[in-house]
């Protein structure tokens, strides 16, 4: 079972006079990296919240945003953000006091003004921590937004299994398709060999250590080991794939590198054009395969 780094959750719950989003939404990276935005009243919670989404995410870039909004009765009741009416007074004498100096007119619209800078308006909302109801639904909210996230992660890490097995079932056929052109390449190594031999029959020399430097060379362009090493990374990659435990991204990234450390050294060995051909196309199926295993968790 797998499952991807690549997700996203949404909760919305209705509260007493309030309603709460929480949000979250992920993508792959080595480790965890998580980015939590929560409003002023719920500041004292962060770590609790990491805590509680890094037991359960584990990896990738995790951003995590909580926002209240007013709703109901709240919207009737008296704003408890309100303009900061003694700054606005000082900024309003400055920049009067500016213009003159500069002999420039005074603004048209004093709000937009007013509203660049920052002290001209003060809030009381927020200053004041939430309740221990208000912490156990937000507490309750984000668990659900979680399980959100996680169901998506499964979904895309069913897409992932089936990517793998077409891209690994590829590879494995490829392979099969080796031995057919393996005959044909020890013929025309044997057959280079024998037309350079004609060439030395004038030529004195040691045929004992001859025919040993021929085995010797023979055995070097030998590609059985590399073809069943290969054939073993493509089942215990599938097998991976197909385990119960989450969690095995890094160990798939390993067996790939594996995987093509055979391919290349296939492709150093073959030494004929069809068998160059096949080893690119395994290249090219791996590397897709390198490409997803980034996003396995």
């Amino acid at each position: 079972m797998l499952l991807s780094m690549t997700g996203f959750g949404k909760r919305v719950d209705l509260l007493p006079g309030k309603k709460l989003t929480v949000e979250m939404k992920s993508l792959n990276s080595k480790q965890l990296d998580l980015s939590v935005k929560l409003p002023v009243a719920y500041r004292h919670l962060e770590p609790k919240v990491r805590e509680v989404v890094a037991r359960r995410l584990q990896r990738g870039k995790v951003d995590l945003n909580v926002w209240i909004e007013a709703t109901g009765t709240q919207l009737n009741q008296p704003l408890s953000t309100d303009f900061n009416v003694e700054v606005l007074k000082v900024l309003k004498s400055r920049i009067e006091e500016v213009s003159a100096t500069l002999g420039i007119g005074a603004p048209s619209d004093w709000y937009q003004v007013f509203m660049r800078f920052p002290d001209s308006l003060h809030s009381d909302s927020g200053l004041a921590e939430a309740s221990e109801t208000e912490v156990s639904e937000l507490m309750e909210s984000l668990g659900k937004c979680v399980d959100s996230l996680m169901c998506y992660r499964g979904a895309e890490g069913e897409k992932l299994e089936s990517f793998f097995a077409h891209r690994i079932d590829r590879i494995r056929a490829l392979l099969d398709e080796v031995p057919r052109w393996e005959c044909e390449r020890v013929a025309k190594i044997k057959s280079r060999l024998e037309e350079n031999l004609v060439k030395l029959h004038q030529i004195d020399f040691d045929k004992g250590r001859l025919e040993q430097e021929l085995i010797f060379y023979i055995e070097k362009l030998d590609i059985n080991e590399e073809k069943q090493r290969l054939a073993q990374h493509l089942d215990y990659f599938m097998e991976t794939v197909n385990g119960s435990n989450p969690g095995q991204g890094k160990k798939l990234g390993f067996i790939a590198q594996e995987m093509g450390r055979e391919i290349n050294t296939l492709g150093s060995k073959s030494n004929h054009a069809e068998l160059q051909k096949i080893v690119v196309q395994m290249k090219d199926e791996l590397e897709q395969i390198k490409e997803q295993v980034l996003n396995v968790m």
